[in-house]
């Protein structure tokens, strides 16, 4: 796949839990192709590049699957903004959350669709990883519920 295919096949499967940028994937394929982990294929259309798995790729994979994940680190805007709400306007902290639950509610609808598309093909365990972005989004929109105002 060239470096377009798979950014939109990881925003496919991981996009609603994890972030990831056009950047970072061309920066990380030539680096991983230096060490062996993908190698380039012959240039397409518009040189585009395509890049494909080898056995070295698949077994860092592996150890890299078999690692401890680490704690996750929350970052979340809105909270932060929130944090500082004191010194906001009631207007201003309003138009934050009505635009925050909006986001969600968006988001929630997609990703419950997507988790139903994913199930019905039989893909459990990504099922269950978009489970968990649902359950976020539904946790946002109650927080949001809840967040002071004044």
């Amino acid at each position: 796949m060239t470096g377009g295919q798979l950014m939109a096949a990881a925003e496919r499967r991981l996009g609603p839990y994890w972030s990831m940028t056009r950047s970072q994937v061309y920066r990380e394929l030539p680096a991983l192709a230096e060490m062996g982990f993908v190698k380039m294929g012959k240039p397409g259309p518009r040189a585009s590049q395509p890049y494909s798995i080898t056995p070295a790729g698949k077994r860092a994979f592996a150890r890299w699957l078999a690692e401890d994940p680490g704690m996750e680190s929350l970052r979340n805007p809105v909270a932060l903004r929130v944090a500082f709400g004191a010194h906001h306007s009631a207007a201003a902290l309003k138009e934050l959350y009505e635009k925050a639950t909006e986001a969600h509610t968006k988001a929630l609808a997609e990703i419950r669709e997507q988790a139903r598309q994913v199930k019905a093909d039989g893909d459990t365990y990504g099922a269950a990883a978009l489970e968990f972005a649902v359950n976020y989004h539904k946790a946002a929109l109650a927080w949001l519920k809840t967040a002071p105002t004044r």
